[in-house]
Formats: C-alpha cells, structure tokens, sequence
C-alpha cells in the first residue's frame, strides 16, 4: 500500500499505451519495420449506420446537457440493461469523453481507498496517484486465470481503515484477455463489506463466446458499470463513454456530473447524436465477424508461442495476450521489452506497467496489427478462419509472433 500525494504527480510519465504507439509510429517513419503488438486500439472500422447518422448530426453545434443527450441516456439504459438483466434508468447514465475521464473524475471525487487486481489497465494506478487514494494492489497468478480469489479480497479488505474502498474489476481483461468466472464469490464478499465495484466492462461486446456476465447482476446496488464506443465499435479516436450508477450511489454520480460540468462541460455534440444509433441499432452481424477474427488471430499466436519457454493463457475476449518468457538474462521485463524490439521489430508492454513487479518476466501482446475493414470484407463470421486465412489477412501479426518465438529460442 503507498500513500500518494501531490508530490507524486511530477514523477508520473505520459500513458505508456500511447507512449508505444507513438514511438512505433516514429520507428516505423525511420525505416525500421515494426510489429506493433503494444498499443490497444481496434483495428475494425466504425459500422457504417453509425458513421451515417454522425454524417446526418454533423451539423449539430448546441451544448447538450452535462449528464449527456436524453435519448443517447436512455438508449444506453436499454443496451445495458438487456445485457445485464439490469434497472438502470436513463437519469442513471452519465457520459464522458471516453469511460477513462470519468474514471479519473471518479478518483479525483471519491473519498476512500482503491483495490486493484494485478494485471491491471496502465491508467489505474496514474489516476489513483492524481486523485491521491490509498491503492491496494492483490497479486492474482495464471493458475487463477489473472483474477483475484474471494480469500484475497477479503484479506484485503480487512486492511483498510473504514472499510471504504472501491474495487476496479476489468472483465475480458486488459492486458490478459482472460474472462473472470468467479463474478458470484467476489460479489458475495464485496457485498458483505459494503466494497463498492466499478465494473470495466469497455470489452464486454468481445468475449468470445458472447456470453457476458456483470458482476452487477450478482451486486446491483454497489456496481458501476463502465463501458463505452471504444473497442466494440472501433470508434476511439470519438471518445464516448459511460457510467451507469446505481440509485443508491447518486452521490458519486452527482459529484461526477459536477466535476465533469467545471471540466469539459460536455461531450462532443454530433458523436452523441450518432451514438444513439450505436447503441440501439442491431450490429449483431457486424459483432459477429469482429469476435471471430478476434477469436482466430488470437488463437493462432497464442498456438504459435506457447512453449517451454513462454507460459500463456488462451484469450478469452478483447484483443489481447499476456505472455510470460522464463528468462534468467534481464532484470526488468521493461528491460526485456527492449531487448524483444531491438532484435525483432516488435512492440510488447512490460507487465509492470500493468501492476506486476518488474522482475515479471510477463508482458502484453495486442495481436491487432491487421487492417480490420479487409479481414471483415472477406470473412462471414460464422466458423474459425483456418491458418492460411490468418496469413493472408493478417500477415504482421503471423510474422511477428514467428520473431517471437525464434527470439524466445535463445532465452
């Protein structure tokens, strides 16, 4: 546990997720041919019904409400509780510029304690150190698919004053890709200290068996859902998401609604009213085709690398795996990130970006380094693409996990 303060602040680096892509992108203008396994960003386009209804907003240019457009909040309401079996209303929804924002308005204006479970999303911690919370990190392990067991949160819990903490719960994970299965035991615990949860759930379109679970069905009253236009929907760069609050927390939403009023006033106008057609339109199609390239391509690296050498869970949604390299040579997994794009061209994050310690040898590969409206233009969605289909539409990702693993040979 550290105790952050505002001398804190002045060592905090840029976010490393964009740090490498920006850095990709000047390799790659240099001449060097990158692989760029490091930065999280879909590579699917935006579905076009939706770039159509910002084409017919694009001429909008009020101030909408602080909360977000009425009808893109009740949209939302409907989308989430459908999936969640939830009752979120309209007047629960909140919107940000992008899920991030609001995350780290919920840091600055939370008073209380922050539990993060390792492997955690790069801008957890930063954001905790702004908001200057007490963070409380529980070490999870492959054995338990990279999600904390109901022993260690409670044992975790019994350690902070008041018992007033939020836990942050990313499921499909990031970096992992792994899927959390034991929703119902963690919500039993969180639910007996009065923990609150704010559920991240920015992949939840993209697990792979489309059976998503909320840890809010098992925990209404004490779960903020976190979600947004991002991953599923491609869109970025547009910077849309959301909170969904339940009643009985109105108090976080109130001050979240305040400090996003004294920050960005409100969310971009025409991508708002675009957005009501994201999230009531049927782009079950469109979800299909991504989860299945998603599901291959990662299938085929995780195959290509699993090894004596590389000990690696399959992914079980988003666009991501979380290789650990059994090494004695490097002290630092960052160390050997540079090691593995010096030699290889490829992009990797160190695992203690993600909350892991830096003797780790654990890193985060994003096997999205594809063109996504190509592979979508050629694939019906409705079978696993064989080997041959991969090469052909993803061949950066083919050959940069062939340089991996002839790397990993020398370990």
């Amino acid at each position: 546990m550290k105790d952050y303060t505002k001398s804190h602040i002045k060592s905090l680096k840029p976010s490393s997720t964009l740090s490498i892509n920006e850095k990709s992108k000047k390799l790659s203008a240099d001449g060097k041919k990158i692989f760029n396994f490091g930065f999280g960003q879909s590579p699917f386009p935006i579905p076009e019904k939706v770039i159509s209804s910002l084409k017919m907003n694009a001429h909008r240019k009020e101030y909408l409400p602080v909360q977000g457009l009425l009808d893109l909040r009740k949209a939302i309401s409907k989308y989430i509780n459908s999936k969640n079996n939830g009752s979120f209303k309209e007047e629960n929804i909140i919107l940000g510029q992008g899920s991030k924002q609001l995350m780290f308005l919920l840091h600055l204006g939370f008073n209380g304690d922050f539990i993060f479970p390792t492997s955690s999303w790069v801008s957890y911690e930063p954001q905790g150190i702004i908001g200057g919370n007490k963070i409380h990190w529980i070490e999870t392990s492959k054995e338990n698919n990279w999600f904390p067991t109901k022993n260690q949160i409670e044992k975790t819990i019994k350690k902070i004053k008041d018992q007033n903490a939020i836990l942050i719960l990313n499921s499909p994970n990031n970096p992992s890709g792994a899927v959390c299965k034991n929703l119902q035991e963690i919500a039993e615990v969180v639910k007996k200290y009065k923990i609150l949860v704010l559920s991240d759930e920015i992949y939840s379109e993209l697990q792979f068996d489309g059976k998503y679970n909320s840890i809010s069905k098992f925990y209404p009253e004490g779960t903020i859902v976190s979600s947004g236009l991002s991953k599923w929907c491609g869109a970025g760069g547009w910077r849309l998401g959301f909170f969904a609050v339940p009643d009985k927390l109105k108090s976080i939403l109130n001050f979240t609604k305040v400090l996003s009023s004294e920050s960005v006033s409100s969310i971009t106008t025409p991508v708002q009213y675009a957005s009501v057609e994201a999230f009531s339109g049927d782009h079950s199609n469109y979800l299909n085709k991504v989860r299945n390239i998603l599901f291959s391509v990662g299938q085929y690296a995780y195959n290509k690398l699993k090894s004596n050498n590389v000990l690696i869970n399959p992914p079980e949604g988003g666009f991501y795996l979380m290789p650990e390299f059994l090494n004695s040579k490097f002290r630092t997994s960052q160390e050997m990130c540079n090691d593995i794009l010096n030699k290889t061209g490829v992009t990797l994050l160190p695992g203690s970006d993600f909350g892991f310690k830096e003797n780790k040898m654990l890193t985060r590969l994003s096997y999205t380094d594809f063109d996504g409206d190509l592979f979508l233009k050629n694939t019906d969605g409705s079978k696993k693409l064989d080997d041959d289909i991969i090469k052909k539409y993803a061949p950066n990702v083919v050959e940069g996990t062939n340089r991996l693993v002839e790397w990993s040979k020398n370990l």
